[in-house]
């Protein structure tokens, strides 16, 4: 198996990672950015998640009736959100009524231009399956599987919608993702637990952060933050994409120049730095809730880099199991073909 394993990257910083397996004639893909929640900024918690949402709403072709007038509207809807956040802080009543009567026309305007789920539609109708993407701390991924007779559909597609996207639906996807925080956090007692574990565990590390982000700092989020945040840490060095399936490697490798070739050589993001204080004595809290009782224990281990990794993993799998609460740090988004 290692030797059907091979890799390259792209002079544009890109890597490629190719596995062969010609046992269906089918091809899983992921696209790999390594960036996460933990790279996000105080005050701004929940980018990286709301950026994957956003990622499947489409380019500048894909996923619009007329881009050229749609454009137009979203600039506007952004021009209003911040007025609307300025007269929310003065209390202006008369002010916010008009405000918000002008948004729901411009958002209704703008959902006038949307070819919905176009994205999907496209895959699916290649025989596409398992469209789907993740956000942790540490990681965003994006993947699904075609027949491999569609292998530079993929590539096509990818490739377009990571140098061209248009973070279209932003504000109705804002209210997605602040019901998904309610339901996953605000009205789940365990969901509350853990959020207030990490904050207590760490003090400085970017983990004390939820993946998903405060609720504050989402509903104040614009689509300046989340481009500011693509333009960063989505650049071509930060990517990697893993093929596994019935291919020929050096077909990949021809279709990843000439698609992902494209993308221009950006400066590095800037690397994590964490400096966490050790922790000399025992932490604790109690959260009273309308709840069953529940226990969370916990304990400061190595970085993943450090070679006694494998070894806190086993150990954490004999202690815990099937006892480990159904509750993880990790945000998967569903989309429905």
């Amino acid at each position: 198996m290692a030797e059907e394993v091979s890799e390259f990257t792209l002079d544009n910083g890109m890597k490629f990672i190719v596995l062969e397996q010609h046992d269906a004639p089918v091809v899983s893909l992921m696209l790999y950015a390594n960036v996460g929640a933990s790279n996000e900024i105080d005050g701004k918690t929940g980018i990286a998640h709301y950026l994957e949402h956003l990622a499947f709403k489409g380019t500048t072709r894909i996923g619009t009736r007329d881009y050229v007038a749609e454009k137009k509207v979203l600039d506007q809807l952004d021009i209003v959100f911040d007025q609307l956040i300025a007269a929310e802080a003065t209390g202006d009543q008369t002010q916010l009524a008009e405000l918000t009567a002008e948004f729901g026309s411009l958002q209704a305007e703008a959902a006038s231009y949307v070819e919905q789920n176009e994205l999907g539609q496209i895959i699916e109708q290649a025989g596409g399956t398992g469209l789907n993407a993740t956000t942790s701390a540490d990681a965003t991924r994006y993947f699904y599987n075609l027949p491999s007779n569609k292998l530079e559909l993929w590539f096509s597609l990818e490739s377009e919608r990571f140098l061209d996207p248009v973070f279209r639906e932003f504000y109705e996807e804002k209210e997605v993702i602040l019901e998904e925080r309610r339901m996953r956090v605000d009205n789940s007692p365990i969901g509350q637990m853990v959020e207030r574990f990490s904050e207590v565990a760490f003090t400085t590390n970017p983990y004390r952060r939820p993946v998903i982000g405060y609720q504050e700092d989402l509903r104040k989020a614009t689509r300046a933050d989340v481009q500011d945040f693509f333009n960063t840490y989505y650049g071509p060095s930060n990517l990697i994409a893993a093929v596994v399936g019935d291919v020929d490697p050096e077909q990949v490798k021809q279709l990843a120049e000439v698609y992902f070739g494209r993308y221009q050589l950006r400066t590095q993001p800037p690397k994590l730095v964490v400096n966490e204080p050790a922790q000399g004595e025992p932490r604790s809290f109690t959260l009273e809730l309308v709840s069953q009782p529940w226990y969370l224990e916990g304990y400061h281990r190595p970085g993943i880099n450090h070679p006694d990794h494998v070894v806190y993993n086993m150990i954490d799998s004999i202690l815990t199991g099937a006892a480990r609460p159904a509750y993880t740090k990790l945000w998967s988004s569903p989309k429905l073909l």
